[in-house]
């Protein structure tokens, strides 16, 4: 994030304006050319502490806008100088028994001119341009990569200039294409992936700025190469690992997420606990109110139906006692957050709603739930039905102990999202004798929450405009396989005439 700066203002008349506008250009001349001398001052000179007070000088004026927007470009060209005259001599001492208390200094004076140049441009598109043409980009590049690889005595040392250095390319891309595409150029991917794998997590966060701010669109689908992706599966590792990093979720939701290209890729190489942490954010966006506009491309989603397709096999492990390793759990979790994914983008978003027709996803929802729904009822089991009511008291121990939580309500409420006003749908369900199934999952059952209202609900799109249907229903129901209470539930009931069974709509109050 850029720094600014506030300064407190006091009502002047225009006289006294006029009269300080002229003082403070006046001081600023003398003050620009008094800095621009000391500064080039050091360049033949052997490092001190006076060095580097005539830096923090130069850094402090920079905060002053007037002082900013006139400062010459030999104050920058200076100072330019001194960094690269700061390098060879940092390279210098660590490949020689230099003493602590001179590479101490080195790497305070280098701090301190990244933060002058961070201060300088600030608001200031022509400070940005000098500073680029001056070759600041490539040394600072250079320096950061050093900074990086080198052991130094002291760590603590090292990080000052890592994190301004960092900031200085931060606002020196803000606003400014130029400076981000040569950044991007010198930094990518090697160096922004060093910066990423810092043991210092302000480092991190300011790298994870520095990225977001060089990113479009056209530099996403760069990072989807195969050999490039890397950076990304870090930028998620770090969504994981370091939630309140917000730069990194905004990477992955701003620019990750956009990119069907760059979301497979990155979910091939993944390991299950990383593709959990990705299903997780884009399950948050498709939450947000503008997911219209900024959310998931419906490339993703035929994506995800697909590899939902490909492993839900993996759930089934869970009741066997098969998912003895952490990574068939992992497996199994992945499958359980692809479905929750898929209900949420069938869940009359316009944009995703083309899954309904999308091969085989109906049909394989349905033979899992009809296994699932099996095991259950064979053996007392992860998916058998209970009536253990403690996990709504409060009691966050015994409602996180079953993975499967919701699962088989969520299977009932994916197959009503794919029969929601398409005939097609409806009828296949018959077909492949889903709506008594639906049916017989009408009962309360502790490990599926809202499993009756998410099966009326389904049942309701089945029976909606569709007569073959209905009068399957209300033949369960003369069979007694069908439960009354969910059909009254639904606005229903059944009626004999003329020896035939009908199915009428209950008027309500």
């Amino acid at each position: 994030m850029p720094y600014h700066f506030q300064f407190r203002t006091s009502k002047l008349s225009g006289w006294d304006i006029r009269v300080l506008k002229m003082t403070n250009m006046a001081a600023t001349t003398n003050s620009n050319l008094d800095l621009t001398a000391s500064i080039a001052g050091t360049l033949n000179e052997k490092h001190c502490h006076e060095h580097l007070q005539v830096l923090k000088t130069f850094t402090s004026s920079l905060r002053d806008k007037d002082y900013r927007d006139a400062v010459k470009e030999e104050a920058f060209s200076s100072t330019f100088k001194v960094l690269s005259r700061l390098y060879d001599e940092l390279q210098t001492a660590s490949s020689e028994d230099q003493d602590l208390e001179s590479v101490s200094l080195l790497l305070q004076l280098i701090a301190e001119c990244f933060r002058a140049q961070r201060n300088a441009c600030v608001q200031s598109t022509r400070n940005q341009s000098l500073i680029r043409e001056l070759g600041f980009i490539n040394v600072s590049l250079k320096l950061l990569s050093f900074l990086q690889t080198k052991n130094f005595e002291s760590s603590d040392g090292v990080f000052e200039p890592l994190r301004c250095g960092i900031q200085f390319l931060g606002n020196l891309a803000v606003g400014n294409q130029t400076c981000k595409d040569e950044i991007w150029s010198l930094s990518y991917p090697d160096l922004l992936l060093q910066l990423l794998n810092t043991d210092d997590e302000k480092t991190v966060n300011y790298a994870s700025m520095v990225l977001h701010t060089c990113l479009d669109e056209s530099k996403v689908e760069e990072m989807s190469n195969p050999q490039n992706v890397q950076l990304a599966l870090r930028v998620m590792e770090l969504c994981r690992t370091q939630p309140d990093l917000d730069w990194t979720v905004l990477i992955a939701t701003q620019h990750f997420l956009k990119s069907s290209a760059l979301v497979e890729g990155m979910y091939s190489g993944m390991s299950n606990h990383e593709r959990v942490t990705l299903l997780e954010l884009i399950f948050a966006q498709l939450q947000e109110e503008d997911s219209e506009e900024f959310g998931i491309p419906p490339s993703v989603a035929g994506f995800l139906a697909s590899s939902f397709q490909e492993g839900c096999g993996a759930v089934l492990t869970l009741a066997t006692g098969s998912a003895s390793s952490e990574e068939v759990l992992q497996e199994a979790l992945t499958v359980i957050s692809l479905l929750d994914v898929l209900c949420e983008m069938t869940s009359d978003l316009k944009q995703f709603m083309f899954l309904q027709d999308h091969p085989d996803l109906l049909v394989t929802t349905v033979e899992l739930l009809k296994q699932v729904h099996a095991i259950g009822k064979a053996s007392k089991n992860i998916f058998s039905p209970a009536q253990n009511f403690s996990s709504f008291s409060g009691d966050v121990e015994s409602s996180s102990q079953s993975p499967v939580i919701s699962f088989k309500a969520h299977l009932i409420r994916l197959i009503g999202n794919l029969c929601h006003s398409n005939v097609n749908n409806q009828n296949k369900v018959r077909e492949l004798e889903g709506i008594p199934l639906i049916l017989d999952n009408c009962n309360i059952d502790s490990n599926n929450p809202f499993i009756s209202q998410w099966a009326i609900f389904a049942t309701r799109n089945l029976l909606e405009h569709n007569l073959q249907n209905q009068e399957l229903v209300a033949s369960l129901e003369r069979q007694g396989t069908a439960d009354y209470s969910a059909l009254k539930e639904l606005g229903f009931q059944v009626e004999e005439r003329d020896g035939r069974l009908l199915l009428k709509t209950v008027r309500k109050d």
